[in-house]
């Protein structure tokens, strides 16, 4: 509708304005140190919720971090679509990598370089001030919920807890999040799917302390080398991963459903150059977008152990750590395989080292139904601003709070992401176009335009 665009032009310096000054909160849920920084960005949350037009937002304790819920209810009778997003933020490591202050946000050929830029904070704030676009043009003809958590980026600990005992409170018929992103904006599309993910960290302890590696070298296990080989264990000459019953429950896309997903546009040397690699890596077999969408993966995520720091410090050290993730797809269960994990690098200990394995968090895979009134209405509203349907695609990432909503609340969800994939997410100069926050306020809207129970 003219009148959504027209009230977007008239505040869209304002809508930047205070997306950037949340943007500047450090709101890192994995570290300690930003326990009040993770409450400044609740109680921003909130406020900017009673601004755009909410009938009220509170801020939930957990035995974490906060957890912000908001509403506007015009008419019980009406439609109701629960929000949901996240206001915290991976850590910005390595600080030396970024162009500028991780939480100094800078706009540089319209795009803004942050933490959280895209992941999730200018995604989620979209919401916030299509909620105010329509509540100001008085044309909202649904009713808004929102649940803006603060641990999705440490595996949401604490939501399932606040989502089973506030279930009357986040009665809904529909979910609709934007935490995914599109395949341009040229080719706009909707993630049909996301995948889950099984998280671990394996300790390899070795000597009781660090040794001199000349005297010492040659006679006792190196618990760096011991767990290099235990990770290079878990693939094999085709990038397969060898884990005993890894890919059991594993459903494999029909041929036409490949087919499908081949339509969608793809330029090998431009995926490359954007990367600076020469070559692509993956299971033999699959394509990359298949690898990155259909297929699970393992990935090591960090690997430490001895001296790390300036120059040069000749020990064999004590011990050696690695956090090591795995990307499921449907039928795939986290505990079933977190617990293959555990198992394997537990089983295939040397003798001479011992090896502690333990689960950080996981998260189950999620579909979207397209024949779903909630996904018809995604697409609609997208074909109403960009001028074109989109493209269903699968989502190589995570949210693993949509199981949980789906089992606890009995709701279906609709991803309508507005990212791209080089965005920069969880990786130094995390950035977001402002065309893209701007075209996600101007398509909310007709999603709620659209959408229809039954």
């Amino acid at each position: 509708m003219q009148v959504w665009k027209d009230y977007l032009e008239q505040h869209k310096d304002r809508f930047l304005e205070e997306l950037l000054a949340m943007l500047r909160i450090p709101s890192i849920s994995a570290r300690g140190e930003h326990k009040e920084d993770m409450k400044t960005c609740a109680i921003a949350v909130k406020d900017s919720l009673i601004a755009a037009g909410a009938d009220k937002a509170v801020i939930y304790e957990t035995a974490g971090h906060p957890i912000v819920y908001g509403e506007k209810i015009i008419d019980p009778s009406l439609p109701t679509i629960l929000v949901y997003g996240h206001y915290d933020v991976q850590p910005a490591d390595p600080l030396e990598l970024w162009h500028s202050g991780p939480f100094e946000p800078v706009i540089k050929d319209g795009k803004i370089y942050a933490r959280g830029a895209c992941d999730d904070k200018g995604q989620f704030y979209m919401h916030v001030k299509a909620l105010e676009t329509m509540v100001k043009t008085n044309t909202l003809n649904t009713n808004v919920k929102f649940c803006i958590e603060g641990e999705e980026e440490i595996g949401s600990p604490n939501l399932a807890t606040f989502v089973k005992e506030h279930k009357e409170l986040l009665k809904a018929d529909v979910i609709l999040i934007s935490d995914t992103a599109m395949i341009s904006m040229e080719h706009p599309s909707i993630d049909i799917g996301v995948r889950g993910l099984s998280y671990i960290e394996v300790e390899v302890t070795g000597p009781n302390r660090d040794l001199h590696s000349g005297v010492y070298g040659g006679a006792v296990a190196n618990p760096i080398t011991i767990l290099a080989k235990m990770i290079a264990s878990c693939h094999d000459e085709n990038n397969h991963i060898t884990i005993p019953g890894f890919y059991d429950d594993v459903v494999e896309s029909t041929p036409a459903e490949r087919e499908k997903m081949a339509q969608a546009p793809y330029d090998e040397n431009e995926f490359k150059a954007d990367l600076g690699v020469s070559a692509l890596w993956g299971e033999k077999g699959y394509t990359t977008n298949e690898r990155t969408g259909i297929r699970p993966t393992l990935e090591l995520n960090g690997i430490w152990g001895g001296y790390t720091g300036e120059g040069a410090k000749t020990v064999l050290p004590s011990k050696a750590y690695a956090k090591i993730s795995a990307r499921l797809v449907p039928n795939q269960s986290s505990t079933v395989i977190t617990e293959k994990l555990l198992n394997y690098f537990k089983s295939i200990a040397p003798a001479g080292v011992t090896v502690k394995a333990e689960e950080h968090h996981g998260g189950e895979p999620y579909m979207t139904p397209i024949d779903s009134n909630a996904y018809k209405a995604a697409a609609e509203a997208i074909k109403a601003t960009f001028g074109k349907d989109p493209i269903p695609v699968r989502g190589g990432g995570s949210i693993p709070i949509c199981a949980l909503f789906e089992k606890e609340l009995g709701l279906k969800i609709v991803f309508m992401g507005f990212g791209l994939d080089s965005d920069n997410l969880h990786s130094p100069n995390e950035k977001y176009d402002i065309f893209n926050f701007y075209k996600g306020i101007e398509t909310i809207p007709y999603f709620h335009k659209f959408f229809k129970l039954g």
